[in-house]
Parts: C-alpha cells; structure tokens; sequence
C-alpha cells in the first residue's frame, strides 16, 4: 500500500491516501476517485506531532519526536486501510529534509507504519502548496501570492489560475524561531524589544528573496497554513467585527493580535479567544513572520483558506492521469460544481439543459431590460441551476429542500459563504412554492440579495419547467421584448410539448408577480438539423461534459 510516482489509468472506483508528515503536524486525506472525472472525500484528519522541537539546533530529529510520528502515522494508515486504500502518498517536508538522521525516520515508517515516504524539495513544496490552493479558489484574470507558514519553513508562490510563476521556500517557521528565541520553559509575556528582535531575523532571512519576490505583481495576498488561519480566527474573535472571513486579515489588525498575544504570559496566551490552545507557544513566532513578510511585500490585506499541500498532492496526483482532465480545463468553481453534481449522481443531460435555458433567459431579459443583474448573478444562476436536484440522491420526495441543504452545507471551494446561500435558496425555490417576500425577509443575507433571489429563482423556475420532461425538446428561450405591461418570450422547440408549455403557463402569476409584466409566449418550430447547424449567443458555463 505504498505510494507510486506514476499513477496508473483510472479504469474504475480507486481509493488514495494523501499524508503530509510536517514540522508541526501530521495531515492525511483519504479520497475515493471515480472513473467519470470526479472523487469524494472519505476522510480528512490532524495530529500534532512537533516533529521539528528541539530539531534545529543540531539538525537532529529527538527520539520522542520520531515515536510521536511514527505512532500517528501507524494509526493513520490503519485508517487508510479500514477504506481500503490502494495507495498511500506520503511526503515529509521541512523537518525531515534538514534532519541528518532523517533515514532512521524513513526507515521506522517503512517497517512500522508501511509506507514509503518521500522527502520534497522546499521549492516542490510551494508547488503542491500553490496548486492545492489555487484549485479550490476563483482567481479569474488575477495574480495571487500564497503563503504558508509552517513548523519549519514559509513557502511562497506567485502565480495565477493555472501557472505560478515564481517559487520559493525560507528558512522561517513557527517552531524554528520559538526553538531559537525561547527556552522550554519559558513563559513570560513578550516584551516589545524581543518581538522587534524576531522580525528583525525574519527580514535578514527574507531579503536575498526579495528582489525575485518583487518582480512579480499580485492582485490579492491568500495565507494557506495553521499559523494564518488561527491568526484570523482570533482577529475575528476578538476584533469585534473588523476581521471577517469576507474581509481577510489586516496588517493593522495582525499588529494588534500580535501585540495582544506578546502582552500575555503563556497560560493565558493559550485562552485567548479564536486561540488554538496547542499554538499558543509557537503563535507568536508565527505572527512576526507574517506581519514582516505582509510590510515587506505590501500586503495590505490577507484572505485564509483551509486548502494546502494535502489538496496539492491529490491536484498533482489527478494531473497525471489521463483519464481527468478538470484540473487544467474548467475554473475551480465549475470544477466543484460538477464535482459535487456527479457525486450526487444528478441528471446530466437535464441539468446541462436548464442551465443553459436558464442562462439564455438571463442574458435575453437583460438585454430587454427586464433586470439590471450581470455576470455575478449570471454565474451563480447557472451553477444553482446545474445543482438544482442535488437534493435527488437522498429523496425526490421534496428533493428542492434537500437540494438547499446539500448547497448550504457542502464545503464547495470558489465560493463564497454568501454566494453558497444564495445558490441553497435559489435551488431551493426551483420548484413547489415560489418565495415570499416575508421569507426572505428573515434571512441572513446582505442588501438586495433578497430580490436577486426572487429574480434568479424565477428564472430557474422557467428554465426547469422548458425541460419538464427531461426530454430536452425546448432547444431555446429568449425574451424578444419587454413594454411596461408585457414581455414577449419566444420559445423554440422539436417535436411535441405540452407538459413543458403547461409548465410554463404555470409560472405566468409568479413571473409577473417578481416582474410586474405579463408573460406572453410565442413558440417557434424548428427541425433537428437547423438546430444543430445554429450556435446561438449564448456563451454557457459547465460546457465540459466529461466521460459517461
């Protein structure tokens, strides 16, 4: 059950086990791959092992360090096992790269734990980390630095969607410079001048990196380790509102949880609110080498994600296979989207249909001046509408209720959280009752999200009724013109239709009710073959069918 650096073809279900042994901690995430594009994620888990303390001074692993990570690694892929896993990629990183009696680590772990692992490069590091990372957010045309700050080294990427550009990886880390600057025992508050001694090391380390790091323009800072998730929860926890997940981590607020963290003594550093208590020794060391690297890049501002280089060895692991080929071809959103779509077993053929209806309907009323909305509610109108009967997998019987619930509470990477809410709602109205005005009006959303929501589900209501026999006879709907009273939607279908324009007739009361226009439809015949012949207008997202 040992890792392969060359996957094999992916002919049917296969399930990987990813494990990361770092300076601080173990990860491992467990995946199931399917053979159409897709994999769900078994398990995810966590142990702190500190298999870098007391390492850096000598460069020698302790014996203790090396059964704590020995044992979690046991009991990992034990796991790894109860899924039955046909392979485990291991890797290890700092700690084990600098260590001289890294081979006895190595070694224990093949015979005791099973598996072979292997030591990446601090530059392979950055890679898997920025891949892992940049799959699972929305960049579009922008430019991003990643950083991940881990127990023994900070990695560093610039790059954008799909290319990074620049790679590196410093000798900084949490438990490094804690080894360096504090005795074992040492629990006293931090005073200023000791603090301005660690950023001082920071900048010395950081410098010969600079002028490549500067070369590179970015548009948004994205901090992917422990350390700058913690530091964001507390800032959140104990900023009273300032720090957001929405608005990432200042510079002036990470000055004032740092300042707040040097102020405590070590007990009651590990009580401060947001605060994983195991970080509390280390925290502080963290917090100087992201606050000097955000002064020394101009970060203003840093937004965290849980992603990292666990999700990077599953990214790189699926790009050599033939048989995926999401990873390079649609945006990280689309890439959820179907990712959670084809693991609920959704009806492709239909909701590729709705979608498209949906999104035709969308850009012809905008165009007729039937609402002012643009590509943000375009693009999450046809990824609602392509998730609409998620729900289907755990009942029909109210599938649209369900559909909300899988929506709101499925960790779909590229959105999000409000995003992810209006998506539940809009899929959740697709069908039975339409939403009132006094539903929405108790729901947690921000100004004007209530009416995009009534706006966009009643395009989705339409959308589904044009395909309400999952036969894809309506080929196209547009809206050809709006007057103060009416809106003229012309229809183009093959062959007979009644159930779908019953459908329609059934949405007139509420359309002109969101509207304030009555719906007069007008349908079009046209045979197979001109339809084929015709492209239409209509660019539509999820065009990326994928193998059945």
């Amino acid at each position: 059950m040992t890792g392969s650096e060359h996957p094999a073809g992916l002919s049917r279900e296969r399930v990987v086990a990813f494990l990361d042994i770092g300076t601080n901690s173990i990860r491992l995430l467990i995946v199931r791959l399917f053979p159409h594009c897709t994999y769900h994620v078994l398990s995810r888990q966590k142990e702190t092992v500190r298999l870098g303390d007391g390492e850096f001074e000598e460069d020698l692993i302790r014996d203790e360090a090396i059964e704590r990570a020995v044992g979690v690694c046991r009991n990992f892929t034990s796991l790894a096992r109860s899924f039955s896993a046909d392979e485990v990629v291991a890797v290890a990183t700092s700690a084990a790269r600098e260590a001289r009696n890294r081979n006895v680590l190595l070694n224990r772990l093949r015979h005791e734990a099973g598996i072979d692992v292997r030591i990446i490069s601090g530059r392979d590091e950055a890679r898997l980390i920025y891949m892992g990372v940049a799959t699972g957010i929305q960049l579009g045309k922008k430019q991003a630095v990643f950083i991940d700050i881990g127990g023994g080294s900070t990695e560093i990427a610039i790059g954008g969607q799909h290319t990074s550009c620049h790679l590196e990886s410093l000798l900084l880390g949490s438990i490094r410079l804690t080894n360096l600057y504090f005795s074992r025992d040492d629990e006293k508050p931090v005073t200023k001048k000791k603090y301005a001694r660690i950023r001082d090391h920071v900048r010395e380390v950081i410098a010969p990196a600079l002028p490549g790091l500067s070369s590179h323009q970015f548009d948004i800072a994205i901090g992917s380790s422990g350390t700058i998730i913690n530091l964001s929860e507390i800032a959140m926890k104990t900023g009273e509102g300032i720090s957001t997940p929405e608005t990432g981590l200042s510079r002036s607020e990470l000055a004032r949880v740092a300042g707040l963290l040097c102020s405590l003594p070590l007990p009651a550093r590990r009580n401060v609110p947001g605060i994983n208590p195991e970080r509390g020794d280390i925290i502080i060391c963290g917090a100087a080498i992201l606050e000097t690297l955000m002064e020394a890049l101009s970060i203003d501002r840093i937004f965290s994600t849980q992603r990292g280089l666990q999700d990077g060895l599953l990214v790189d692991y699926l790009t050599r296979m033939e048989e995926i080929p999401l990873i390079d071809s649609v945006s990280p959103r689309e890439r959820s989207v179907l990712q959670l779509a084809r693991s609920c077993g959704i009806n492709e053929h239909h909701a590729r249909t709705v979608a498209r209806l949906a999104q035709e309907l969308f850009s012809s009323g905008k165009q007729c001046g039937l609402h002012a909305y643009s590509s943000p509610e375009e693009e999450l109108l046809v990824y609602a509408t392509f998730l609409h009967d998620v729900g289907s997998f755990i009942s029909y019987h109210n599938h649209h209720i369900h559909s909300y619930y899988v929506i709101r509470n499925t960790d779909i990477p590229g959105f999000l959280p409000r995003e992810l809410l209006m998506m539940a709602f809009i899929a959740r109205y697709h069908r039975k009752k339409p939403p009132k005005k006094r539903t929405l009006a108790v729901l947690p959303l921000e100004p004007g999200d209530r009416e995009r929501i009534r706006v966009l589900s009643a395009l989705l209501r339409m959308a589904e009724s044009l395909d309400r026999s999952h036969a894809g006879l309506i080929r196209h709907a547009r809206f050809l013109s709006t007057s103060p009273t009416g809106a003229v939607l012309e229809i183009t279908a093959v062959g007979e239709c009644q159930l779908e324009l019953s459908g329609i007739e059934n949405e007139a009361d509420h359309f002109e009710r969101v509207f304030g226009k009555t719906l007069i439809t007008r349908m079009v015949t046209a045979d197979l073959e001109e339809l084929h012949e015709w492209t239409g207008n209509y660019p539509t997202l999820l065009t990326h069918p994928g193998k059945t």
